[in-house]
């Protein structure tokens, strides 16, 4: 009982943090309760002067006590009256308000409080690798926009996306989970995945959530916003762009030799983004079609208005890719004034980066986007000494020759401890919010 009331105590105490914009309006009410208080008190006084009123009032009013000890007393009574009432009604109305979010609303005042001097990131990419970065930056600021691409076509999101005509929603299931609560149990319903059933083996339930509330609201991109409410998320997702568009490779392959002629290069058009790093054939170049699709003018508007834009991590040809080939995408970093980031995957990935290395991956981007957008680059330098990386895979580690390069390269420990081939959140977030200045 006591640690309720200690609990109870420490949470009012809170209302009375400088810069929420409350005490103004808590003070203006107080102010117009003592008003009205006063205003009775006169007709009260009135109705004594003039009317003849039984003896017990004389007790009933303490007029046998000191009138300042009247007033600490009657004063005192009406604080703790108002306490009281102001708990209740915090308990009542204002936790019973905040809907599917388990956090009090005084948190989530605070977090809009101090969310106007946090730096305004946008992150581009799709797949595990946004989830984690998204994941990690929550922890410092909830200014996030998270421009997701939308060429997945394998999965459960291939068979949404040719049944119902929607766009893919699973790399945007990823990332609304990604930015809400972690341990709600809400949060892991939208992650659930059925192992069975008619049609649902396969499908999880969050991609099922945004498919169908695409229905009920007409569109895609406001599929994702109500989501994102149902979810509490802290930020936001936006598409890259809402056209229906397919990611194409073209592979280098080896033809066989003939006698006395060596091998050449044979070039292979592969579509769509799941058949692509599935041959073997390293990786030429990617392309959408259809060619430019229109960039989502809201993805756009925050890339212009960020104070960093960080490209990855993420499948390199699959995930971020998509993002940047859409023009208007590219051209909005190619004119923000942000620091522009890029973000090296930690290891290869099988199929798709083969043998490359962290010139490899910059020099890939390059190509497709071109030189200087890029300002500086994160690269992992921490690899446990007794790790082995799982069967064709390498570790991306930084190299001395990039210092020189336009890009300025940040090496950090990035990895995670218990999966060094992948990222950690805390610690990619905590090294991008060093780069960013106040």
């Amino acid at each position: 009982m006591r640690k309720n009331l200690v609990n109870v105590d420490r949470q009012l105490l809170r209302w009375f943090i400088p810069g929420l914009g409350i005490k103004r309006w808590l003070v203006l009410m107080i102010a117009g309760m003592a008003l009205i208080g006063l205003g009775i008190g006169y007709v009260q006084v009135q109705i004594y002067r003039q009317v003849e009123v039984p003896d017990f009032f004389y007790y009933l009013t303490l007029q046998f006590l000191d009138r300042w000890i009247r007033a600490i007393l009657v004063g005192g009574a009406g604080l703790i009256a108002f306490l009281v009432g102001f708990t209740f009604f915090y308990r009542s109305i204002i936790r019973t308000a905040q809907g599917n979010d388990s956090r009090p609303i005084l948190d989530k005042l605070w977090e809009q409080h101090i969310a106007v001097g946090k730096p305004k990131i946008v992150a581009i990419g799709g797949g595990h690798g946004l989830s984690v970065l998204l994941r990690g930056l929550k922890q410092y600021t909830t200014n996030i926009t998270a421009i997701v691409t939308v060429a997945d076509d394998g999965g459960s999101s291939g068979r949404l996306r040719r049944e119902l005509g929607v766009l893919p929603p699973g790399d945007f299931r990823m990332c609304i989970a990604a930015l809400a609560d972690d341990e709600s149990l809400v949060t892991q319903l939208f992650q659930y995945r059925f192992g069975g059933g008619n049609g649902l083996s396969g499908h999880s339930f969050g991609n099922l959530f945004i498919a169908a509330m695409a229905e009920l609201t007409g569109s895609f991109e406001r599929a994702v916003v109500e989501s994102s409410k149902v979810m509490a998320i802290k930020g936001r997702i936006v598409p890259s762009t809402l056209q229906d568009v397919t990611l194409c490779a073209e592979l280098r392959e080896l033809t066989p030799p003939t006698s006395g002629v060596s091998a050449d290069p044979a070039r292979t058009a592969v579509r769509g983004e799941s058949s692509i790093g599935k041959t073997g054939y390293p990786i030429e170049r990617v392309w959408l079609e259809p060619h430019d699709p229109q960039a989502f003018p809201d993805a756009v508007r925050a890339i212009l208005d960020a104070d960093a834009v960080v490209i990855g991590p993420g499948s390199l040809f699959t995930s971020v890719m998509p993002n940047l080939l859409v023009t208007g995408i590219t051209q909005a970093i190619k004119q923000s004034r942000a620091r522009r980031i890029y973000v090296a995957n930690v290891a290869t990935e099988r199929g798709e980066t083969d043998k490359f290395t962290l010139s490899d991956h910059i020099k890939a981007l390059e190509q497709h986007i071109g030189r200087g957008i890029i300002d500086t680059v994160i690269a992992n330098n921490a690899v446990p000494a007794e790790f082995k990386p799982p069967s064709g895979v390498d570790m991306v580690l930084a190299e001395e020759s990039l210092q020189g390069g336009t890009a300025r390269v940040i090496t950090a420990n990035v990895s995670d401890s218990e999966q060094p081939w992948r990222h950690d959140p805390q610690k990619l977030a905590r090294t991008i919010m060093a780069l960013i200045p106040e």
